[in-house]
């Protein structure tokens, strides 16, 4: 049986403009960063974009370098689209980036042209399209002259490969740079990419959000769960389930859950009962307090941990004691 979308699928989803551009966001947004790999099961992965599109998440964020291995989430998207999403396409924002590795050869990351380019033609290439809604650069690259990257990135939007461009894992001081040389060339650059939780909140001593306002672009923010790590998951210890316990998450591994993180998470859950939240649903509220922040990636492998998060919504609300409250506790 073909699928059919959820006919109210927009009644509940808050959407957020992209700064001045004509560009909106649902404020929680799909990311396919770890789930999607090649052990992955295909359906699971299917219901997932399938539930979260139902429930109005209309912005799934990819890059070049997501699987694992690498390429394999744009691959499945790709398939997924095919599947059952293709007749929604001009309803979705499909983004995705280059920046790290891909190939072997000098030529397989960073920021220059031919990278780009070259990345880029093979990302449409797996997923099956003709345009993706939002090209990245995935990350400043210190060994290219920023005026190549930012020209790349023209050249391509005028190709027809991508509607708009972002930057991602730039600090204030690039993207004032980089938007000097992409307005001069009139290209629409609408958002930045940092990374932004409780426990890593970099872009408040960088004034992120205010310089990303400034210059008329939104910010969509990644992990915002700390890898899953602001979850009520490891309160009691770690399961053997978890990503914690995965011997190929090197991002994210048992050394990082010492007795003061443990400690924080019990304080937390205790302000987020009082909710009606999870940790995980107060955290993810957390990173969109600010209306500067126009959304926050969500990315999950269980149908059961999106749906959870989608809950959040029911209170993106905070009082001035719940903020000074979580202040006390992750400061």
């Amino acid at each position: 049986m073909s699928y059919i979308a959820n006919k109210d699928r927009y009644e509940k989803m808050i959407y957020r403009r992209l700064g001045t551009s004509g560009l909106k966001l649902p404020v929680l947004s799909f990311g396919l960063w770890q789930n999607f790999g090649k052990d992955n099961d295909y359906e699971t992965c299917k219901n997932m974009i399938l539930t979260a599109f139902d429930y109005g998440i209309t912005h799934f964020d990819l890059a070049n370098n997501y699987g694992p291995p690498p390429g394999h989430a744009e691959i499945v998207f790709g398939q997924i689209l095919k599947d059952a999403l293709m007749p929604y396409r001009d309803e979705i924002i499909i983004s995705t980036k280059a920046g790290y590795g891909m190939w072997q050869g000098p030529y397989q990351d960073g920021g220059s042209r031919k990278y780009l380019m070259s990345s880029l033609d093979q990302s449409l290439s797996r997923m099956g399209i003709p345009y993706v809604d939002i090209f990245y650069h995935h990350r400043r690259d210190p060994d290219t002259d920023l005026k190549e990257t930012m020209i790349a990135l023209y050249d391509i939007v005028r190709s027809g490969k991508a509607l708009y461009v972002g930057l991602s894992n730039y600090n204030s001081e690039d993207l004032k740079k980089a938007h000097q040389i992409l307005d001069s060339l009139h290209v629409p650059y609408v958002i930045t990419q940092p990374s932004y939780s409780m426990f890593n909140r970099w872009i408040e001593k960088d004034a992120l959000l205010e310089t990303q306002n400034q210059l008329g672009g939104g910010v969509i923010c990644y992990s915002a769960l700390q890898q899953g790590l602001l979850t009520n998951k490891y309160i009691h210890g770690i399961p053997e389930d978890s990503r914690a316990k995965n011997p190929n998450s090197w991002w994210f591994t048992e050394k990082h859950i010492t007795p003061e993180v443990i400690e924080k998470l019990k304080k937390l859950d205790v302000i987020a009962k009082k909710r009606n939240q999870s940790i995980a649903q107060m955290a993810l509220a957390w990173t969109l307090r600010n209306p500067y922040m126009t959304s926050t990636l969500i990315s999950t492998s269980k149908p059961a941990q999106l749906e959870e998060n989608l809950r959040t919504l029911d209170n993106l609300e905070f009082s001035d004691e719940e903020l000074l409250a979580i202040e006390e506790v992750i400061k």
